[in-house]
């Protein structure tokens, strides 16, 4: 069978006197050597694409981590500068890109900066700078030039019993990349927690009664998909999905001719 299509998200980005539509390799390294998909790039111009034509043509859907931060006005709140950097034109895009999917049935991984969009694309709201919350664990990157050591495995995650997480994990911890400062608030309409940090820090979700694969992870299982067995399995279930709905749309499709 052939690589099924998959629409990854865009930051835009200014450098060399030129704006930039652009996704960081690890997560498409992550797509094509582990979840064995084609990733295509979705430029992040909002209400001017045909989001409903580009979902009929792809398998599945993944929204990438990224530096920037969803614009606070999405959820009900005041931006600041501490909060942050933001990319309204990649907001305008994933957050209907987002609901289109779970609609539709497409296959759905979202991941860190995506987890938040699904919360808020879905009515949720964000918490900013948990690490100054009461409680709460500091899970930042630590100070470093050595990407490996940002990104180092270090935190546990508790997974839900019966869960989506669980079919592919097992219940009980597992061992992440947690990097983040913002994290899920209230939760959006039709999401249920999968993973909990040891603090009770949001780490993963799933839409309820979804269609197809439908999960957000606060971690980054890009990172290390082709050396961590935990990794490399969220990337083999979205993988998995996108083929399972390749074969299904190819049915429609011979039945229709």
């Amino acid at each position: 069978m052939n690589q099924p299509l998959v629409a990854v998200s865009t930051d835009v980005r200014q450098f060399d006197n030129y704006t930039w539509h652009a996704a960081p390799q690890q997560y498409l390294d992550a797509a094509i050597s582990v979840a064995d998909v084609f990733p295509l790039l979705v430029p992040s111009f909002g209400e001017r694409l045909d989001l409903e034509s580009l979902l009929a043509r792809v398998d599945g859907v993944m929204v990438t981590g990224s530096k920037s931060n969803v614009h606070p006005s999405l959820y009900g709140a005041e931006a600041t500068e501490a909060d942050g950097p933001y990319d309204e034109a990649r907001d305008s895009t994933t957050l209907p890109l987002i609901r289109m999917a779970i609609e539709r049935g497409v296959p759905l991984l979202a991941i860190c900066r995506g987890i938040q969009e699904l919360n808020v694309a879905l009515g949720g709201t964000l918490a900013s700078e948990i690490q100054e919350q009461e409680g709460r664990l500091d899970h930042r990157a630590p100070v470093s030039d050595d990407q490996n050591e940002r990104f180092a495995i270090r935190q546990p995650v508790s997974i839900k019993p019966g869960s989506c997480l669980a079919g592919i994990f097992g219940a009980g911890e597992v061992m992440v990349n947690s990097v983040h400062r913002q994290a899920v608030d209230r939760l959006g309409d039709r999401l249920q927690v999968e993973a909990v940090a040891q603090d009770g820090t949001v780490e993963a979700v799933s839409v309820i009664n979804a269609r197809a694969f439908a999960v957000g992870v606060q971690w980054h299982p890009e990172y290390w998909a082709k050396s961590d067995d935990a990794s490399a399995r969220v990337f083999k279930a979205f993988g998995d999905a996108a083929r399972d709905h390749a074969a299904a749309r190819g049915g429609r499709l011979a039945a229709a001719e």
